[in-house]
């Protein structure tokens, strides 16, 4: 699944290429992807252009000249940018065509994204992009803050992590590398967290999201360069996708176990 590195590159990469694109036509092949009406869709789009791309958590926020369009990526959503020319393939389900007859597609192999189209006036109240916490980085994602969210959770603090109301955007690659570089277990209680681990959790998010954003997310399975863009942050992870290999700092072999469903790379040594 794209986390906030990849859909933060993809943002970046999409606002090199397509504003002030003037939008000739749009194709909707899988009209489930839509929350929004489709003939609605289709007329605020075509003849219109995408201004700028913003960004919250996981959503991207496409700008137009009254709206704005919200797109989620979900576990498998990538745009592709294409000549018009190109056949489509099986699962791009949205195609925007410019009058320069280039193409954004948007291709969902398991039809999980969401897109919905919304008056800019209705952005702050919006509940998918009203719900979300505060960004690894963000002055407001303190230790208080995490403390106040975790003290009457009895779940794991992994599953905890994961939770875009308390923090936006961490998926399941870097809740692994937070919690490795913070040291903590991620079975241990939200109720049991310290202040030193909360203080550890905003300092760790923010200096592993500001390192995958610089290197353009982790390319792996689940988050390819269809944008002609190549992650490296797996170059740097430490517990993620290591199971069975020595833990670099102590040489205890990394363990991997389901927490709520979730993969969950962890030295047990180190992370007591």
């Amino acid at each position: 699944m794209p986390e906030i590195a990849e859909v933060e590159t993809v943002r970046n990469t999409l606002k090199k290429q397509i504003l002030h694109k003037r939008i000739k036509s749009v194709q909707v092949l899988y009209e489930r992807i839509l929350e929004t009406d489709l003939e609605e869709f289709k007329s605020v789009l075509e003849g219109n252009e995408f201004v700028d791309i913003k960004r919250r958590g996981k959503w991207l926020i496409f700008e137009l000249e009254n709206h704005y369009l919200l797109s989620h990526l979900r576990m498998e959503g990538k745009f592709f940018l294409k000549n018009k020319s190109d056949p489509i393939v099986k699962h791009e389900h949205i195609i925007f065509t410019f009058q320069d007859n280039t193409d954004l597609r948007y291709h969902d192999t398991r039809k999980f994204g969401r897109m919905n189209l919304i008056k800019k006036e209705e952005l702050v109240n919006n509940k998918a992009i009203k719900k979300q916490g505060y960004e690894p980085g963000e002055k407001e994602l303190t230790a208080e803050y995490l403390l106040e969210k975790f003290k009457k959770k009895t779940i794991a603090i992994k599953t905890l992590l994961l939770d875009q109301t308390i923090i936006s955007g961490l998926g399941n690659i870097y809740a692994n590398e937070v919690l490795f570089a913070s040291k903590i277990n991620p079975f241990k209680k939200g109720s049991e967290i310290t202040k030193k681990e909360a203080q550890n959790i905003v300092k760790s998010s923010a200096r592993i999201i500001k390192r995958a954003m610089e290197l353009g997310g982790t390319t792996i399975k689940s988050y390819t360069s269809s944008l002609g863009v190549t992650g490296h942050f797996q170059q740097e992870l430490m517990v993620h996708k290591k199971e069975g290999e020595a833990c670099i700092v102590c040489g205890t072999k990394i363990l991997n176990e389901k927490i709520n469903g979730r993969s969950t790379y962890y030295c047990p040594t180190c992370q007591k």
